[in-house]
Formats: structure tokens, C-alpha cells, sequence
């Protein structure tokens, strides 16, 4: 069985890559739909990844969490590009 360290990881990768952005002010944030189970992504919270109230539909990426996702992404060989094939 797969550990929940790696489910974290995977979630948290799959979140950026099918993210999107959004403008608020002067910044920019990575946004993306709560498709996942929210003990997954409640963890991803507690360790100030991701962001979002628990009644919105989505979540937004905080910087340690887009890193944190690149990261992953550069482990396991994803890419965004892979998605449009």
C-alpha cells in the first residue's frame, strides 16, 4: 500500500499542475478545485501548503506550497505539458 506521505505529495503535484492563475491586487496566486480527499488536503493546510475555506470549492497555493510542488513535480518527472498530449 502506498504511504500517506507519498498520497500528500501526489496530491499536492496534481493540484499545480491542474491549477490555474488568478490576480488579486498585486499578486498572484495558483488556485485549484478541492477534487481530492479533504483528509489529504486538510494535512496540506496544517502544513501551510495550500489555503481555503472549507466552504469555497478551491484551494490557492501558498509560496512555500508552489515550491513544495515543484519540487514534487521534478521528482517524480511531471510535467504540465504532459497534460495537453
Amino acid at each position: 500500500m502506498v504511504n500517506v506521505e507519498t498520497i500528500k505529495e501526489l496530491v499536492l503535484a496534481l493540484l499545480y499542475l491542474t491549477s490555474w492563475e488568478e490576480k488579486e491586487y498585486d499578486k498572484t496566486y495558483h488556485r485549484s478545485w478541492k477534487g481530492y480527499p479533504f483528509s489529504i488536503l486538510y494535512e496540506l493546510v496544517d502544513e501551510g501548503l495550500i489555503s481555503g475555506s472549507h466552504k469555497s470549492k478551491s484551494v490557492y497555493f501558498t509560496e512555500k506550497g508552489v515550491e513544495k510542488a515543484m519540487e514534487i513535480i521534478e521528482k517524480y518527472n511531471f510535467s504540465g505539458d504532459d497534460l495537453d498530449e
